[in-house]
């Protein structure tokens, strides 16, 4: 009984340190996911509005399509270097909730409606990351930081 105590005492002072260490590379965490989630994003947008990296037609000016390519491009961009970064993220949330809904789940309540059913698991995972990062901002290696010092 002397052993399994000891053990136990082992293991959650084993899990202290490593929730410690973790603790210490938060921010570097989430601002490496706010910069590779922006990174990817703007590619979506490169595919529609430069028709590059892709074999489709790029979508005729003023569309829905069209414009949640510049959105993609831009508020992507935007939030991979951290400038106006709440906005834009709220913006591109917004965004992948309607690209989820109208194209992936066509409205429809059924099964149709599952991401793994309609493909829009990456619909539903940008709206929700960037849900994330328009309420948490760009915290670290960013734009709107450097700005905030050079006016203080």
């Amino acid at each position: 009984m002397g052993r399994l105590v000891e053990y136990k005492q082992t293991l959650k002072t084993k899990g202290e340190i490593l929730l410690r260490f973790l603790n210490n590379y938060q921010d570097h965490s989430y601002a490496l996911l706010r910069i590779v989630s922006g990174f990817m994003f703007s590619f979506h947008g490169v595919q529609k509005i430069l028709g590059l990296l892709t074999e489709r037609a790029r979508p005729e000016i003023f569309t829905q399509s069209w414009l949640g390519g510049w959105i993609e491009l831009v508020g992507g961009l935007l939030i991979m270097v951290g400038w106006q970064t709440r906005p834009a993220a709220f913006l591109a949330s917004g965004t992948m909730a309607v690209a989820y809904f109208q194209f992936h789940s066509k409205f429809q309540f059924g099964e149709s409606f599952f991401p793994i059913v309609n493909k829009g698991e990456m619909a539903a995972l940008y709206c929700f990351v960037f849900l994330f990062i328009a309420t948490y901002g760009g915290v670290k290696w960013c734009v709107d930081k450097s700005r905030s010092k050079l006016r203080e």
